[in-house]
């Protein structure tokens, strides 16, 4: 089916913003709603580059997914709907669950509601899921061959041993790509938030004879991510501390690992949901494919900044990460084709590129550090 008329919720942000770009470049009318949360596009959000990018090109709609007035007036002559809007940030959903879970939950109930109640044109909708509701992901143990560990536990980490055990004799176990079928057993809100989001489109796209498609994005980085919020995206958060000029600190042995996958393949990703049959009521994984360990990111960041900062293996912890997780992307490609492009040596290319042409954002992350110690979630 061919549609025109798409409306991309949290449409101002780092992939909301490219993606749109994306579609313009199509011939898509693109719709943004979006609240401009200043977590994002800081105290000041007019100035945001990214809100800068989008805003006189779409028809910006200003609200919350929280406003059902505010859904009524987006919704207005639009076939597609991508829903970006989230809260995302995987520690701060361990206190701040009440926004997690409005913003998440309820900003996607509100939205259903409307379909299932009111007069519209929707046709088709996309949500963006998360690799955390996997928690952890896939292992194969000697013994009992592939298995899903339960989180790690206090005890054991607080010994120094990361690494994740057979949930059945309780031996070190070898890492594995997650496919789609694998167990999901989220260990974080956000993570428990992005899997409730991802059966309420489906199971409501079913009911309502609506096709729904949920990609389970990966790490995403690239250029327009925020260099200022510091309760997400590793990259943007290690890249303010070096341009600040403060030294890193690498939880655990520095060995823990994730699938870091750039912006413009999550883009060309999830416009193969929007326009292939093949994606109707499917989920696929979305990711580079490679685990990717943090010490590496750490380093390989610093050799692009040409710094002299310190990066240290500190042993520090928090309660609820995963140690690894990366996407297995067969199915992706057998339905829809889709094999990443950039790699991580390129993706880190383009993204240091960017940030060496930004103004030097404020480094908050001690702030958030703090706050996480005071729940008891840094160890």
């Amino acid at each position: 089916m061919t549609y025109s008329n798409v409306l991309i919720t949290g449409g101002a942000g780092f992939i909301g913003s490219n993606l749109a770009l994306k579609l313009l470049s199509k011939g898509y009318h693109v719709s943004v709603l979006d609240n401009l949360s200043p977590q994002i596009h800081g105290e000041d959000p007019i100035k945001s580059p990214l809100y800068n990018a989008v805003k006189d090109r779409v028809n910006f709609i200003h609200g919350s997914v929280l406003s059902y007035e505010d859904w009524k007036h987006a919704l207005l002559g639009v076939d597609v709907v991508v829903h970006l809007a989230a809260e995302t940030g995987t520690g701060q959903s361990m206190y701040e669950i009440e926004k997690y879970t409005d913003v998440n939950i309820k900003g996607s109930s509100i939205f259903l509601d409307f379909l299932a109640n009111e007069e519209h044109s929707v046709k088709k909708m996309v949500v963006a899921s998360s690799r955390s509701i996997y928690g952890e992901g896939k292992y194969r143990c000697n013994e009992h061959e592939v298995v899903y560990p339960s989180e790690r536990t206090d005890a054991l980490m607080a010994k120094g041993d990361f690494e994740c055990k057979c949930p059945v004799c309780g031996a070190d176990v070898l890492l594995l790509a997650t496919d789609e079928n694998s167990l999901i057993h989220p260990s974080s809100i956000y993570g428990i938030t992005k899997q409730v989001q991802e059966q309420m489109f489906l199971v409501m796209g079913k009911s309502l004879g609506i096709p729904a498609v949920a990609f389970r994005y990966q790490n995403v980085y690239g250029a327009g991510q925020s260099l200022s919020n510091p309760y997400t995206g590793i990259l943007s958060i290690f890249s303010t501390r070096i341009k600040n000029g403060n030294p890193i600190n690498i939880f655990e042995d520095g060995l823990e690992s994730r699938d870091f996958v750039y912006v413009d393949d999550i883009v060309d990703a999830t416009i193969l949901g929007i326009e292939k049959d093949e994606a109707n009521y499917q989920v696929f994984n979305v990711g580079l494919g490679e685990a990717v360990d943090v010490l590496r990111v750490a380093n390989t960041l610093k050799q692009a900044y040409g710094s002299d900062v310190s990066v240290s293996v500190s042993g520090n912890y928090r309660l609820g990460d995963i140690r690894h997780n990366y996407a297995d992307l067969t199915k992706i490609f057998k339905l829809l084709g889709f094999k990443p492009k950039i790699s991580f040596e390129e993706g880190i290319t383009r993204f240091t590129a960017w940030v060496n042409q930004q103004e030097v954002q404020q480094d908050s992350y001690e702030k958030s550090v703090e706050e996480m110690k005071t729940k008891g979630l840094y160890k």
